[in-house]
């Protein structure tokens, strides 16, 4: 079977001019929106707040960790609606760590994963947990970044 090309296109507009541009590094605020043809609403961005960024908006930084978050969610759910295990539950408190150098530049180094997801089936604990392996090789986005996302050791418990 051949490769599929799939097209993901964004339009991202900066809205953060407070009336003279970027005439000093102080003068302008670093809010965009990134907007998506045919979804519902424009993501609010803007840069870290130790970069002059509004704190109350998205940052490059918090949606490329909750991406690669997400992507890991969905094929696990994928993999265990395959295998027959109910899913009733999940979440992930996923961590990324990311290295300033001296001279402004950095780079992600890891994305930590830590998922805690609730099965109907007690008796597939241990099946569910290593479907997060099979999960994390199939995931797009880590197979896209430089970095290691580690995912330690999912949590799985059974609904009571």
């Amino acid at each position: 079977m051949g490769s599929k090309l799939h097209r993901y296109q964004v339009r991202t507009t900066w809205t953060g001019n407070t009336g003279h541009g970027t005439e000093d590094y102080r003068a302008y605020k670093r809010d965009h929106e990134i907007f998506v043809a045919g979804k519902s609403a424009p993501i609010p961005g803007s840069s870290d707040a130790a970069f002059r960024g509004d704190p109350a908006r998205y940052t490059p930084e918090e949606l490329l960790v909750s991406t690669i978050s997400t992507c890991h969610m969905l094929w696990l759910l994928h993999l265990c609606a395959d295998a027959g295990i109910s899913v009733t539950a999940y979440s992930d408190q996923a961590c990324g760590l990311m290295t300033e150098d001296s001279d402004g530049s950095g780079r992600f180094t890891e994305v930590t994963l830590n998922p805690v997801m609730t099965i109907t089936d007690s008796g597939r604990i241990q099946e569910a947990q290593a479907l997060h392996s099979k999960a994390h090789e199939m995931c797009f986005i880590a197979n896209s970044v430089n970095f290691p996302v580690r995912c330690p050791s999912p949590v799985v418990t059974a609904q009571s």
